[in-house]
């Protein structure tokens, strides 16, 4: 295939530096965004008088029909062509003539690849978005079915203070929507165009940026043309927003590989999201969150690599530019594939409600709470925490629990304790107590949920 631009030059480029420098291979995932945004750009033409109606419809048709025979898996990507802008433009002449060479009238590839990533990252956030909504949606399945399940609460991975399971897991609810209004802001500050600053200064052709900004639902345009064609910021922001997607599902995956095991055993997830073994049958092993585990270096590493990759180029366009693409490809297309499994992994896990509240009957979690009872009886916190301080070493010297020692045994240390302590240091009275907004007594669950069920 002759290059566009050949005409400056005496010899063929070098076939390694051809390879090189060609990128059809990855952008053609833009032939959408690059043939939507050629359609809006023919139709400006048209209305601005720069081109003929006549030829833009036929541009227009003609890129219509090029969609289509992709879509349809008629005609294969050109992979000698040098990019998908290329490899559009050349099809086009092909099938219409020197009609097709009138589309690049008044725009560069600089601002038509800076507008196809736009639309292709817009379109690749609404799908991690509502991809991100079905895994809320599962983690609320969850936790609506156990908001009554005692689970102990951790510091440190040590057990702290009983906690109702939902409770736990809307944590996790919590930070997936903050993830949704972190990839929402980004796409706000990206929903500009920069189709129409050409190479980097502008056109001398009167163009109309405004309508091909709104014909392709942009907010607006880029006010400076060298901007227009140099910015890469809006990726740099969604990678480091996905990266932080990555980092929540990394935590999530670290639990239910701690909550699985046997020294937890306080799930089990299905068949169809563990493996087995090649030795040892006796094995379930949680791959797909530890794959999710693993993965998230990789979206972190693509986030790193644009940033090196911009942090040294002057304006404008450089070639260094055509690496945002494969980085930002690749992390679209491993949260995509993370939120996809581990969704279904959530929503068909089983949770062992007897595991959790057998755990949160060891290991003294209630301590904090036996405290507080001594509080109430007008003793300073202080005290009363090193009262109970003792009482635990008792416990632990003797191999007892704090509900299975004698009121008798209470008022060794303390007077004030009276049967009704029992009351206090129930697991479950423990958890419901907690009534301060966003705690995890039952009625603050609730508000939880119905908080979460607005982003389902």
């Amino acid at each position: 295939m002759d290059k566009m631009w050949a005409g400056r030059f005496s010899k063929a480029l070098d076939k390694e530096a051809d390879d090189f420098n060609s990128s059809i291979h990855f952008d053609k995932k833009m032939y959408r965004q690059d043939i939507q945004g050629s359609i809006a750009h023919a139709t400006m033409l048209s209305a601005c008088s720069i081109i003929s109606q006549e030829d833009s419809e036929t541009i227009i048709d003609a890129l219509s029909g090029i969609l289509e025979d992709l879509e349809e898996g008629k005609l294969e990507f050109d992979m000698n062509a040098e990019d998908i802008h290329m490899f559009v433009e050349s099809e086009l002449t092909k099938r219409i003539g020197d009609c097709g060479k009138r589309l690049h009238t008044a725009r560069s590839r600089n601002d038509q690849v800076a507008l196809d990533i736009r639309l292709y990252l817009r379109d690749e956030s609404a799908e991690i978005i509502s991809l991100i909504k079905t895994l809320i949606a599962a983690i609320y399945k969850q936790a609506s079915e156990n908001t009554d399940t005692v689970v102990p609460g951790y510091t440190h991975l040590q057990r702290a203070q009983p906690i109702m399971f939902a409770h736990h897991l809307l944590a996790y609810a919590m930070m997936f929507i903050r993830d949704i209004g972190r990839i929402e802001d980004s796409v706000k500050r990206m929903n500009y165009s920069p189709l129409g600053s050409c190479a980097l200064a502008g056109t001398t052709y009167p163009t109309n940026r405004n309508m091909t900004a709104k014909l392709l639902g942009f907010d607006g345009i880029t006010l400076n043309s060298i901007d227009g064609v140099s910015d890469r910021d809006f990726c740099v922001e969604l990678m480091s927003a996905f990266a932080t997607v990555m980092m929540h599902l990394s935590r999530f995956s670290e639990e239910i590989i701690l909550w699985s095991s046997w020294e937890f055993k306080f799930v089990e997830l299905d068949d169809s999201y563990t493996t087995g073994s090649s030795i040892m049958p006796q094995k379930k092993n949680p791959d797909m969150a530890e794959l999710v585990r693993g993965k998230t270096g990789r979206v972190y590493g693509n986030l790193m690599a644009m940033l090196t990759v911009l942090k040294g180029i002057p304006l404008a366009y450089n070639k260094d530019m055509q690496e945002d693409k494969e980085a930002i490809f690749d992390s679209c297309e491993t949260v995509k594939k993370c939120l996809r499994v581990f969704s279904p992994m959530i929503e068909t896990m089983a949770v062992r409600k007897d595991k959790m509240y057998a755990a949160a009957g060891e290991g003294f979690i209630n301590a904090t709470d036996l405290a507080d009872y001594l509080v109430k009886k007008g003793q300073p916190f202080r005290a009363a925490y090193k009262t109970v301080g003792q009482i635990v070493g008792k416990c632990v010297a003797e191999g007892k629990t704090l509900e299975t020692l004698t009121l008798g045994e209470y008022k060794e240390f303390d007077n004030d304790f009276e049967e009704d302590l029992y009351a206090e240091i129930d697991l479950r009275n423990c958890a419901e107590k907690r009534i301060s907004e966003g705690g995890t007594c039952v009625e603050s669950i609730k508000k939880q949920l119905e908080y979460v069920k607005n982003y389902i």
